[in-house]
């Protein structure tokens, strides 16, 4: 009885559930087998560069795309099930998206554009307005409800998409890069509202970028994909910090990746030590991972200090030659000449760095880490 309780739990907390999903086009795989969950009230997003199936994945939840094989859960039912040969319709699966382009009718007013849902929904005249008006005020657009949709900004446009996704109370959302055709400051701001939105309802959601930036400031977790596949999913800590494959660490954030023999006589119980083709040893850790006679690890830019002096230590201190600085604004980025290649590190841009300076280069082992694949 304790089990099966436990399992119910499970099933009314896991509010989305993808598994071993498969999308084709003809004979070309385009998504799949993916297969991720979400919890109620949780975001996710997927994450990865143009054509890695992100959207496709994310127009199969929605209803938009026919997968050929795998399961999509909502809640408590099978929207699409390839072994029961169920697809539910779109407009049944109790969901909203909101899109890149907005898709706002400029001949409408900002009421009309938001009321259009619950319109085709079939409610009453006052279920609509009441929905209306509580949509509008969650996006604080309510004084611009009889102005017509022409008339706005991007940024206003985008947030009467928004109401317009919530005036029905949807279990689920769906954004589909919302904010990739507005500036940096307009979207910087607006990622900060999204996510606070979708807090303050506690509704699921799953969210659809290229931009780094915006995966980790407004996730819950984050799937990396790459070519139609699953290169790795976590929060956004862990996947910052603890990159699965060498793709993963150099999209997410710049890397340094660093490849060597692995040194077994010289590598701790928790750790793994490399020499690297220049004879230098590098320490890291390997976070649960075994490595094979041959490692790579990933180094993110900003965990490379330098020093005008030597640091105390012997691991991983390593003399080096800047060989490029650009000012970036808030950051540098350092080019150093380092056993053989080039490294580079960001770091605050307040202290000036020469070209062909002699400085001291060090890392901690613990931001060294062990890749699955050989890069």
């Amino acid at each position: 009885m304790q089990r099966q309780a436990q399992t119910q739990d499970q099933e009314v907390e896991t509010a989305i559930e993808v598994r071993d999903l498969e999308i084709k086009y003809g004979a070309v795989a385009a998504v799949g087998p993916v297969s991720f969950s979400i919890p109620k009230g949780k975001q996710l997003t997927l994450l990865g560069p143009s054509g890695c199936g992100k959207s496709t994945t994310l127009r199969a939840v929605a209803g938009l795309e026919k997968p050929v094989a795998g399961v999509i859960r909502i809640g408590n039912r099978n929207m699409y099930s390839s072994a029961e040969h169920l697809n539910i319709p779109a407009e049944d699966r109790g969901l909203s998206m909101v899109f890149q382009s907005y898709a706002i009718w400029p001949h409408m007013t900002v009421y009309d554009n938001v009321a259009y849902g619950l319109k085709v929904r079939r409610k009453s005249r006052e279920e609509i307005d009441a929905g209306v008006k509580r949509a509008l005020a969650l996006v604080q657009m309510q004084d611009y409800a009889a102005r017509p949709a022409s008339q706005l900004s991007g940024g206003q446009q985008q947030r009467v998409a928004l109401a317009r996704a919530c005036a029905f109370s949807p279990e689920v959302l769906l954004f589909d890069e919302p904010l990739s055709n507005l500036d940096a400051k307009l979207r910087g701001d607006m990622r900060i509202e999204l996510r606070e939105l979708q807090r303050r309802l506690g509704v699921t959601s799953i969210y659809v970028t290229h931009d780094l930036e915006e995966a980790l400031a407004m996730s819950d977790r984050i799937v990396v994909m790459n070519k139609g596949r699953i290169e790795q999913s976590g929060t956004p800590y862990e996947i910052y910090n603890y990159p699965r494959t060498a793709f993963v660490a150099d999209f997410v954030g710049s890397a340094n990746l660093i490849a060597g023999t692995v040194r077994t006589d010289v590598s701790a119980r928790d750790g793994i030590v490399i020499e690297t083709a220049g004879g230098e040893l590098v320490h890291g850790t390997t976070h649960g991972r075994k490595p094979g006679p041959r490692a790579t690890l990933s180094v993110r830019t900003v965990h490379l200090q330098l020093h005008a002096e030597r640091p105390a230590g012997d691991r991983n201190v390593w003399p080096v030659t800047v060989a490029r600085s650009i000012f970036l604004g808030d950051l540098s980025e350092i080019h150093v000449d380092w056993a053989g290649r080039q490294l580079i590190i960001r770091r605050s841009a307040l202290d000036k760095i020469h070209e062909g300076q002699q400085v001291f280069l060090s890392v901690d082992p613990s931001r060294c880490v062990l890749l699955e694949d050989d890069a």
